[in-house]
């Protein structure tokens, strides 16, 4: 029960004449002033309350749950990149995604980013963080790659490819992953679906992963 003063009851309650508590407190022995050895029981007293729940008082609120701490261990070299590449992230999202409309990037909370069985929660942070900030590279005023006009068309399946291979790269570039992610493979995979036998799709994507690397890079200077 949260219990406070009964000077804020709600009037009218059931049980607006509240609840009696009590507190009891232990004192040692010579706070009484008595000679050591004259009582061998302990000495306690006793002090009583009167408090209400919460749910009877007005215009009182509960206080606001702690917000659970993040899995996501900062790494100061893929923060300084990304706050080089001077984009606009905003934290709080449901998803994460490359808003092209409003130029920015949406990420949900570093508290959602769990890990999976094979990435740690700081690597798949980092690793979609890093997805969104390719895709950042590929609008018109920058590298100007073709984003597809919908869902699973072939343009953009290769631009997933290219943010995922993108995003590959400077996992490895900043050391976020010291070893190749089976998430990454497993993402490739499910886009070079679209293109079947086109053996040439992953060099493509390759090569332009590639260059939004390098314009990233030279953008932050992070590497020179």
């Amino acid at each position: 029960m949260q219990a406070i003063g009964n000077e804020a009851s709600r009037r009218g309650s059931r049980e607006r004449h509240g609840t009696t508590i009590v507190f009891f407190k232990k004192i040692e022995r010579e706070d009484f002033g008595e000679p050591n050895g004259e009582v061998d029981y302990p000495k306690i007293i006793a002090r009583t309350s009167r408090v209400f729940n919460a749910s009877q008082v007005e215009g009182w609120f509960p206080p606001v749950p702690a917000k659970p701490s993040s899995l996501v261990e900062t790494i100061s070299a893929v923060e300084g990149f990304v706050g080089a590449a001077d984009a606009d992230i905003r934290h709080g999202a449901d998803i994460a995604c490359y808003r092209r409309d409003g130029d920015y990037i949406e990420m949900p909370a570093r508290d959602r980013f769990c890990g999976t069985p094979t990435s740690s929660p700081t690597e798949s942070y980092y690793a979609v963080l890093l997805h969104e900030l390719v895709h950042h590279s590929g609008v018109p005023h920058r590298l100007n790659r073709d984003f597809g006009k919908r869902f699973r068309d072939a343009s953009y399946a290769m631009e997933e490819l290219v943010a995922e291979l993108g995003a590959a790269f400077l996992c490895a570039d900043l050391h976020v992953t010291h070893e190749p992610r089976p998430d990454h493979a497993a993402y490739i995979n499910s886009w070079l679906q679209v293109f079947k036998n086109d053996r040439k799709a992953i060099f493509i994507a390759a090569s332009r992963a590639s260059q939004a690397v390098e314009f990233l890079t030279d953008a932050t200077n992070v590497f020179t």
